[in-house]
């Protein structure tokens, strides 16, 4: 027996290739010119006999699949049974190649088929061909499909209307539900179908634990069927006698709804599962002219763009949440009696699914997450750079090929920074400002832009930390006046400065250093929280004026950091800190990922804790203050030595709440 497969390159043509090789014959396998590399591939990959799986250069594209005529004398009347797969299985394609491929590919396949005295033309069409039918679509239907705008569905129906129509030999179609990965191993080729799901449920279990119950959707029921249970029938009814002319469902009899399959995946990945499902369907109520209106607003279409994209779905794939189609199998079933060939339960498999996608297809392990792809050659200023979390910083991105400016007051320092960053080949400037004063900043920035270029990344670092109670303020006014000159209006002016040229290049990025003082309401840090909590107020208000100009803002509640900064304290010799390195991890993330907050569970959970439970928490942060003292300096007390080691009970609570300034 002799087999000639289109497509036995792709996903379903190499699984049905090796197939065929558990038969006695030679397989020839159609290559195109330029494509012998793949065949090459797949075929080691397969672990293909090269003996007997022979490439055949050709194009589907030509008539007669662009064969010479010395190849079609040498077929002729060997090839018993032609296998068509080649064709564009992809909801996103543009019409054009889809009519290519999928409609032309077939007519020349066909004609090939003809040419070579095929004794059976094996057509994979796909549940496609019926459009959007509402009801149950069986076997012998074809003419009764609707819904069939989308290319996509056109042109796998318009291809089957040719096989029924034109084939010049004894044809058999099969119509495959949505091919997934292979029950056994996983493997699967590309994303589609549920696969677009994924994302979703990864990002659920990143940020819900998985015995929370959810809210998402329910629809109608979609079709999924593993690549080897199609091979497995295409194998198994190709080579059973009298079935000439029929069309088989190669589906699953009894199809979940995307409800059903969402939650069999959220388990297969230890995500939260959908407890509550919000049909679809339901708005279906509302006039299609009011939704139509509705979804054409500028707000909403971009709103829903941005989300897609973040989730990794096409538009198109949003039709099959309400699809509507149920597929008769009586042909199948009568085929496959007795061969033990059926459909194996999502639920049995569908851990393997989500591994191998995990591991091979997951959009995120393609993404750029080195720092040097966002900051090689791009102009990062630093304030505060020349010690502690800004030097740290300015050491690994230098490292990564970014043009590092570091600014302070102090110039012994600053430059003996630069000086170490350059001694280690990176490129590093230096200019001291005093950010306290705004013409000084206003200074820094012309500068910077005049003698470097502009901005790219800004890092709003420096800061002032004031430990003292209330009670101990009313006659220090000036401590709120200091820490708002420096660590909001100080870091306001330089975003002032930077901001005209990244709105006009359509591209830069803010990173602010906030505490996670702010998201815990420490006592005694008023001053400091304060200052600290309007930057955090200002990105965010900036965020939904910019974000369309590709301008990001990044706030990182730090938690409490071994800096200069929190010497004069000698409690915090005793609690658990980060290190500089540690903090500056912090940046390299908010760099690379551009996320608008970054900050530890602890400070989320502070926050969650006081938004849900205010009185509770309030009961927390006062035990807190009566527990951690003012410090002598707080109390002007000059000369007077702190203890020297804190309590049990402090050092207890601040490695409970780790990170916290107290």
């Amino acid at each position: 027996m002799t087999y000639f497969v289109t497509g036995g390159t792709g996903f379903i043509g190499r699984f049905l290739v090796s197939k065929l090789l558990a038969r006695k014959g030679q397989i020839h396998v159609l290559v195109r010119k330029g494509s012998q590399k793949k065949f090459d591939e797949t075929a080691a990959k397969m672990g293909w006999d090269r003996k007997r799986v022979l490439p055949v250069v050709g194009d589907l594209a030509k008539a007669k699949l662009g064969l010479t005529a010395a190849q079609l004398k040498a077929l002729t009347g060997k090839v018993k049974h032609v296998f068509h797969l080649a064709a564009i299985y992809d909801l996103t394609a543009d019409a054009e190649s889809q009519r290519i491929a999928n409609v032309e590919g077939t007519t020349h396949a066909m004609e090939f088929a003809g040419a070579v005295k095929a004794v059976c033309f094996h057509h994979t069409s796909s549940i496609a061909a019926a459009g959007l039918y509402p009801g149950v679509f069986r076997e012998d239907m074809f003419d009764e499909a609707e819904g069939l705008n989308d290319p996509y569905f056109r042109t796998k129906h318009d291809s089957e209307g040719l096989v029924r129509t034109s084939c010049p030999v004894p044809y058999r179609i099969y119509r495959p539900g949505v091919v997934i990965g292979h029950s056994k191993t996983g493997e699967i080729d590309k994303i589609d179908g549920p696969y677009y799901l994924f994302s979703l449920i990864k990002k659920m279990r990143q940020t819900m634990p998985q015995w929370m119950p959810a809210i998402g959707i329910e629809g109608g029921k979609i079709n999924l069927v593993p690549v080897d249970f199609v091979v497995d029938a295409m194998d198994h009814i190709a080579h059973k006698r009298g079935l000439d002319g029929k069309c088989f469902h190669l589906v699953d009899p009894d199809p979940e709804r995307i409800g059903e399959v969402m939650n069999t995946f959220a388990r297969a990945a230890h995500a939260p599962e959908m407890s509550m499902r919000i049909d679809a369907r339901m708005f279906a109520v509302v006039p299609g002219y009011i939704r139509s209106a509705i979804k054409n607003l500028p707000p909403v279409q971009r709103f829903s763009k941005a989300v897609l994209k973040d989730l990794k779905i096409p538009r198109e794939a949003l039709g099959y949440i309400t699809y509507p189609t149920r597929f008769d199998t009586r042909e199948v079933e009568r085929a496959l009696k007795g061969s033990g060939i059926t459909v194996p339960k999502l639920d049995t498999y569908a851990w393997r699914l989500w591994d191998f996608w995990e591991r091979h297809l997951d959009p995120d392990l393609f993404i750029d997450r080195s720092l040097r792809g966002k900051v090689e050659n791009k102009v990062v200023l630093i304030t505060g750079g020349s010690s502690g979390i800004g030097l740290a910083a300015a050491h690994k991105i230098a490292d990564a090929g970014g043009k590092v400016v570091i600014v302070a007051r102090g110039e012994e320092e600053l430059f003996k920074a630069r000086d170490e960053i350059k001694a280690k080949g990176g490129k590093c400037f230096a200019y001291t400002a005093d950010l306290t004063d705004l013409a000084s900043c206003d200074e820094l920035i012309q500068k910077v832009h005049a003698e470097i270029g502009p901005v790219d990344i800004l890092i709003n670092n420096a800061g002032r930390s004031i430990r003292r109670s209330i009670e101990l303020s009313f006659d220090r006014f000036h401590d709120f006046e200091r820490t708002m000159q420096l660590n909001y209006f100080g870091s306001l002016r330089l975003i002032m400065g930077v901001l005209p040229a990244m709105i006009e290049r359509r591209g830069g990025h803010i990173i602010n250093i906030s505490s996670i003082g702010v998201l815990a309401n420490s006592p005694r840090f008023s001053a400091y929280v304060a200052s600290k909590a309007a930057l955090d107020a200002f990105s965010r208000c900036a965020q939904g004026e910019l974000s369309g100009k590709n301008i990001a803002f990044t706030t990182i509640n730090m938690p409490l950091v071994k800096t200069p900064m929190i010497a004069p304290t000698k409690m915090y010799d005793s609690v658990p800190t980060l290190t500089p390195e540690e903090a500056a991890d912090l940046i390299v993330d908010a760099v690379i990922t551009r996320n608008s907050r970054i900050a530890t569970r602890l400070g989320i959970f502070a926050s969650v804790l006081n938004s849900v439970a205010p009185k509770a928490y309030e009961i927390v942060m006062n035990t807190a203050y009566e527990l951690f003292p003012d410090s002598a300096a707080a109390k002007g007390i000059k000369g007077m030595r702190e203890g020297d080691k804190p309590s049990n009970e402090q050092i207890a609570f601040a490695a409970l709440m780790r990170g916290v300034h107290w």
